[in-house]
């Protein structure tokens, strides 16, 4: 395509100009984000939090505005109204109780039944009591635990510890940034928000190690060359990939991101947020932390213990 045709041509930008100033700028996002997990927390989904979730039909196109005006007579916890398909007569209610058991719950499904009255027809309803709620936060954060330490031990393994700490220093910026930004914009903390946490580390994963690839490539290569020239060639030998890369996500993800609807929503956006910073940090945190040791002089160590050198 000609639109990107220029992508593919050799650059030579100079990427780590900046670092100090991007360094100051990464510290500052992680505080910042750190202070909003700390004192607003996040607004934990049904999955987390317990809930009612109901699937209604009508036989005409149904109103979110007049429906939440009668629900809200009954001073529910959060109601979340969502159209589905495309007549408009299937709607998605959720509510959230934070904290009600089994009983309130049944109470409250049969509130709500009430006062909608007869003339919908209830496709699926599924209750998630505080117990299972508490549960499935357990061991969601349990599984994005075992999952991190599980690509910290990978890449400390791949690559010299330099590499290594960089590396995990940068997925550390991605996740706690989103994660702030989720906490800070109030979107739904789901099970699927913590399947979208998991897809980013492995994005931002990938990119870093894709370019450290080509570092550790281009040291063998350019014996001679200075350490930051290295690095900013590397950066621009794979800029071609990084941006096509990135933008066939973004482009997916934005498409979620706007047609979607509520379900996916907090799933899209921390994909597409994501990448964003997954991006940035594989060059200014990530590339950008390298230049701060003498990677040739840790190679040449490495080649008098191990002959055959670093696989």
């Amino acid at each position: 395509m000609k639109l990107f045709s220029w992508v593919t041509k050799d650059t030579n930008i100079d990427f780590l100009k900046p670092r100090k100033w991007t360094g100051i700028f990464s510290v500052l996002m992680i505080a910042l984000s750190l202070y909003s997990i700390a004192v607003k927390g996040f607004n934990y989904g049904i999955d987390f939090s317990g809930g009612i979730l109901i699937e209604l039909k009508s036989n005409e196109p149904i109103n979110p505005e007049t429906m939440r005006a009668q629900l809200n007579q009954l001073g529910l916890d959060e109601v979340t109204l969502q159209t589905i398909g495309e007549n408009g007569d299937e709607l998605m209610l959720r509510v959230q109780g934070d904290g009600s058991d089994e009983e309130s719950q049944r109470a409250m499904l049969a509130q709500i039944r009430q006062t909608l009255g007869d003339g919908y027809e209830y496709r699926r309803v599924e209750s998630v009591g505080p117990q299972v709620g508490n549960e499935l936060k357990r061991d969601g954060m349990l599984a994005s635990i075992v999952a991190i330490l599980a690509i910290s031990a990978y890449i400390w393994f791949r690559f010299e510890w330099q590499f290594a700490l960089g590396a995990l220093i940068s997925l550390f910026n991605d996740l706690i940034v989103t994660l702030g930004l989720i906490s800070f914009l109030d979107f739904d903390f789901s099970l699927t928000t913590v399947a979208a946490i998991l897809t980013l580390a492995g994005y931002s994963v990938n990119d870093t190690v894709v370019t450290y690839d080509r570092i550790r490539e281009n040291l063998r290569k350019y014996k001679k060359m200075p350490l930051y020239d290295l690095l900013n060639k590397s950066v621009n030998d794979i800029l071609s990939r990084t941006i096509l890369t990135g933008l066939t996500t973004l482009f997916a993800s934005l498409a979620l991101l706007i047609w979607g609807g509520d379900t996916l929503r907090s799933f899209s956006f921390t994909i597409f947020f994501g990448v964003i910073v997954g991006t940035y940090s594989s060059i200014y945190i990530a590339t950008a932390f390298l230049s701060m040791f003498d990677l040739r002089r840790t190679q040449e160590a490495q080649k008098d213990v191990n002959p055959f050198g670093n696989a």
